[in-house]
């Protein structure tokens, strides 16, 4: 298993935007987007199904799941890769579901989905590999965004 930092967690709680990659029964990708993606312990990540009947379908014939999470200024995030289980502990459901409460989480929540991350993966722009500093992709994607 892989370890999930503090760093790591705080990553997370900073960016409010993942995409979570399931497979369907019939091999068909399935990708979609998840605000709720948390750092639930060392070794595990957190999902709440609020709109993703699809991914819930797919995780119940084909748990492996890769979860990408970037920041769109630093263009650097991660690829996790893991096992999805659905959970069905009441005292674990409630944990989690409190926390996303009192992190302002105030849509329905259908069900709780747990990922045991066995990989990730740094992942980062190729505009680093040619020696683009960090702090020129950030003013680079800033001045984009505030043009929008």
């Amino acid at each position: 298993m892989f370890v999930i930092t503090e760093n790591i967690k705080d990553f997370l709680n900073l960016q409010k935007l993942a995409y979570v990659a399931t497979v369907s029964h019939d091999g068909r990708p399935n990708i979609s987007p998840k605000g709720t993606v948390i750092g639930w312990d060392s070794e595990t990540l957190a999902f709440a199904d609020i709109r993703s009947p699809d991914t819930m379908r797919n995780l119940k014939d084909h748990p492996d799941v890769e979860i990408n999470v970037i920041d769109p200024l630093s263009r650097k995030g991660f690829l996790f890769q893991g096992k999805a289980s659905i959970v069905e502990d009441e005292s674990v459901y409630a944990k989690i579901l409190n926390h996303y409460r009192q992190n302002g989480v105030k849509s329905k929540i259908n069900s709780i989905v747990l990922v045991a991350v066995s990989n990730v993966s740094d992942v980062t722009s190729p505009l680093y590999d040619v020696g683009i500093s960090e702090e020129e992709i950030r003013s680079k994607w800033q001045k984009h965004f505030a043009n929008l």
